[in-house]
């Protein structure tokens, strides 16, 4: 849940499961009554994918910025074991692709922000609509825009250095080595799987625009596998926007570079065409 200095400004929170919760903006809604119901279902969604450990007070700046532009968010939030056993993560995806296709959403303009893991947890999503593109094929025509910041991009051992980093830092080296056997033992279970989510992302079925920030000093993603990512995005015909930071920190390049951040994030959604208020971020 975010805290109260956002929900007291015109935002209701409804959980929707453990880790999924549903914010809807008020502050967006049409004064006339007999507007409500077309202008809520043409109300663009935000689905917001969070880093692995993140602070409700952290994910809070990021919903703040799409609740000033005039957005609903959907807040779904990573479990570890989802990455450990990923056919786990897939069945989370699964469920969220029919959530996304329930009633309360279905006619809605989708827009994609997702940090670090979550970064996986939309690949999870990717699998399953690579697997029935003509099923999915609504869904991925209401998807409008991407936002991906400090995706975990490079090799197993960067995974594994990922998990170190956010689950047991202090025992971040032992927890590397062990996610490494983990993962050589468990390789049918998980690097198979990893790198069927890998091939989603690479082949995605969703060619709207997006935006990617990354940075040179990111232990968590490879600078140079994102660049590759990224060409290969583009060569695919795909509107790609990047911003690479010399100097930054993983899912932190906000906090670290606020201005620019915002103003780049602006110009993105701006270019979309999507967002029901004028005002800027």
């Amino acid at each position: 849940m975010l805290g109260r200095t956002v929900l007291s400004r015109g935002i209701t929170a409804h959980r929707l499961s453990k880790n999924v919760t549903f914010y809807m903006n008020e502050l967006a809604s049409p004064v006339s009554d007999c507007q409500a119901q077309a202008s809520e279902d043409r109300k663009p969604l935000m689905l917001m994918l969070p880093w692995l450990g993140s602070r409700p007070q952290a994910v809070a700046k990021y919903c703040e910025i799409y609740f000033r532009t005039g957005f609903d968010v959907l807040v779904v939030e990573s479990e570890v074991q989802e990455f450990l056993w990923p056919r786990w993560g897939l069945d989370h995806g699964k469920r969220l692709l029919e959530l996304l296709q329930s009633e309360r959403f279905v006619s809605r303009p989708l827009l994609v922000h997702a940090f670090s893991i979550g970064g996986y947890t939309f690949c999870q999503l990717l699998v399953h609509i690579s697997q029935d593109t003509q099923k999915y094929q609504a869904l991925t025509q209401r998807i409008k825009g991407q936002v991906y910041d400090s995706l975990v991009v490079g090799s197993l051992e960067t995974m594994a250095v990922g998990l170190g980093k956010t689950v047991f830092p202090r025992c971040e080296k032992m927890v590397k080595q062990v996610s490494l056997l983990y993962f050589g033992m468990f390789r049918r279970q998980t690097v198979d799987y990893f790198n069927i989510s890998i091939d989603a992302f690479w082949n995605t079925p969703v060619t709207t625009p997006a935006l990617f920030f990354f940075c040179e000093n990111d232990p968590l993603s490879d600078p140079r596998a994102m660049e590759e990512l990224i060409d290969h995005l583009r060569k695919r015909g795909m509107d790609i926007t990047a911003k690479k930071w010399e100097d930054s920190t993983h899912a932190g390049h906000l906090k670290r570079h606020q201005q620019e951040y915002l103003s780049i994030l602006d110009r993105f959604l701006q270019s979309l065409h999507i967002t029901p208020l004028k005002a800027k971020i």
